[in-house]
C-alpha cells in the first residue's frame, strides 16, 4: 500500500497547496477572448472588408500575413463569428469554412472538408482531386449561398504542393450561377508571394492585411488581460509579467510565445508549491520550452536531414567542412540501403539546419586555400543521442563509428 500513500500525498498536497490557475484553457492559443487588445485597427479593416456580404454582394478576396503569434488567426475568426451573427438576423444566405492548411496537408483533403462544409460528403480517398473539386463546385452552386473560405498557414500548403488549389478557388466564380466565393488567405511566410503565381497572387490579394509584431507594452497589455482570467488574484508577480513580454517581444512580438511561457511558468510554480509565480519560474519555463521545440524539431526531420545531423554527431570534432559530412553521410546511406542525395542538395540541407538553429554553418576564408565551411552542433549531443535512440532507423545508427574516420583525424 506505500505507493497508494506517495499517491494520496501527491494529490492531497496538490488539492490543498496554493491555487495558481482559475483556468488555464485561457492561455491557450486557440482561445479566442472576448476583446483582442491593439489590433482594433485590424478588426475594423477586416469589417469593413467582409461587410458587402449583408448586401449579398461577394466580398473582395482578402490576403493577410505578419509573423506567427500576431493575431491573425484570432482577429478573423473574431470577425467572421461576428459576420455570422448579423448574417442570421438579416436572413442573408453566408457560410463559412476554416481549414488549417498545415493540418489538412494535401489540397484532397483541404477540397474534400470544403465540400463538407456545404453538405456534401466526399470519401477519403479513392477520387481524383479534379473528380473532388468537380463535386465540391456543384455542392456549392446548389446551395445558393455566399462561401467564405479562410485558408490559414497557406504557406505551408503551397510550398508542399504547389499553387493549383487556389488557382482553382481563384477562378470559381467565372463557373458558378448561383453561388460566390471569397477567400481570405493567412500566411505566417511574408515571403510568399515568391513561391506563387503572379496571376494567383493578384487574384487572391485583392485586398491585403499586414500584422506587425506586438511591442513589449502591447505583449505585457494582453498578458494582463489574459492572466486576470487564468489566474487567482496576486499570483503572478509584476517582474514575472515583465520578464515574459520582454522575452516574447524579443522573438518577433509573439503573443503565443508569451501566452505559452505565462503558462508553463505556471506550472513550474504549481509544481513547486509555490504561491506566486516569480521570474525564475519564467526563465525556468524558457529552458522547457526551447528544449521542447528543439525536441520536436529533431523528432519532424526529414530522413536525409536526419542523417546529416548523425553524420556530423558522428565525426565528434570541434568543426567538420561539408566534404568530411559527405564522405559519413555516405556511408550511413550505405549502412540503410537506400540511395544518395547529391552533394549540393546536402549543402540546401545544411543551410535549413542552420536557420533552424540545430548546426552552424559558417564560411571561413583559408587564405590562399580559398573559403570553406565550418559546421559545428549548436545543440547538445545528449539531445541528439536522447531523440535518436527511440527512431527505429537512427537508434541502430547512433554509435557508429566512420570508416573513413581515420582518414579525418589528421
Amino acid at each position: 500500500m506505500v505507493d497508494q500513500k506517495i499517491l494520496d500525498d501527491v494529490f492531497e498536497n496538490f488539492v490543498n497547496s496554493a491555487q495558481i490557475f482559475k483556468d488555464r484553457e485561457v492561455l491557450r492559443h486557440d482561445y479566442i477572448p472576448e476583446k483582442l487588445p491593439h489590433r482594433e485597427e485590424q478588426i475594423r479593416l477586416l469589417g469593413t472588408i467582409v461587410a458587402p456580404v449583408l448586401k449579398v454582394s461577394r466580398c473582395s478576396n482578402i490576403f493577410i500575413y505578419g509573423n506567427t503569434g500576431t493575431g491573425k488567426t484570432a482577429v478573423t475568426k473574431y470577425v467572421l463569428s461576428h459576420l455570422e451573427t448579423k448574417a442570421k438576423m438579416y436572413n442573408v444566405p453566408v457560410k463559412f469554412s476554416y481549414v488549417n492548411c498545415r493540418m489538412t496537408g494535401s489540397e484532397y483533403r483541404v477540397f474534400a472538408g470544403l465540400s463538407q462544409s456545404v453538405g456534401i460528403s466526399v470519401p477519403f480517398t479513392g477520387l481524383s482531386v479534379d473528380e473532388v473539386f468537380d463535386r465540391f463546385r456543384a455542392g456549392l452552386d446548389a446551395a445558393k449561398t455566399i462561401f467564405i473560405v479562410v485558408l490559414d498557414e497557406i504557406d505551408a500548403l503551397i510550398k508542399n504542393r504547389g499553387d493549383k488549389l487556389l488557382y482553382e478557388l481563384t477562378r470559381i466564380n467565372e463557373t458558378l450561377n448561383k453561388s460566390k466565393v471569397s477567400i481570405i488567405g493567412i500566411s505566417n511566410d511574408l515571403r510568399l508571394k515568391e513561391f506563387l503565381d503572379p496571376r494567383v497572387f493578384s487574384s487572391l490579394s485583392e485586398e491585403e492585411l499586414v500584422f506587425r509584431p506586438y511591442d513589449a507594452s502591447e505583449l505585457r497589455n494582453i498578458l494582463l488581460e489574459r492572466s486576470k482570467l487564468s489566474f487567482y488574484e496576486g499570483v503572478l508577480s509584476e517582474a514575472a509579467l515583465n520578464v515574459c513580454s520582454a522575452l516574447a517581444a524579443a522573438e518577433h512580438g509573439d503573443a503565443r510565445r508569451a501566452l505559452d511561457l505565462l503558462r508553463v511558468a505556471g506550472e513550474v510554480a504549481e509544481r513547486q508549491g509555490a504561491r506566486m509565480i516569480l521570474e525564475e519560474h519564467v526563465r525556468e519555463a524558457e529552458k522547457h520550452i526551447e528544449h521542447n521545440r528543439v525536441v520536436e524539431a529533431l523528432r519532424n526531420l526529414t530522413l536525409h536531414s536526419k542523417l546529416v545531423l548523425l553524420s556530423v554527431y558522428s565525426l565528434n570534432k570541434s568543426s567538420v567542412t561539408t566534404g568530411e559530412i559527405y564522405d559519413i553521410y555516405n556511408e550511413l546511406c550505405g549502412e540503410l540501403g537506400i540511395g544518395l542525395l547529391t552533394q549540393r542538395r546536402l549543402g540546401t540541407l545544411i543551410n535549413e539546419l542552420d536557420a533552424m538553429g540545430i548546426l552552424n554553418a559558417k564560411v571561413v576564408s583559408m587564405g590562399r586555400y580559398g573559403r570553406t565551411k565550418k559546421i559545428r552542433l549548436e545543440i547538445s549531443r545528449t539531445l541528439i543521442k536522447d531523440v535518436f535512440e527511440s527512431d527505429s532507423r537512427m537508434g541502430r545508427l547512433i554509435n557508429y563509428k566512420p570508416k573513413s574516420f581515420q582518414k579525418h583525424m589528421h
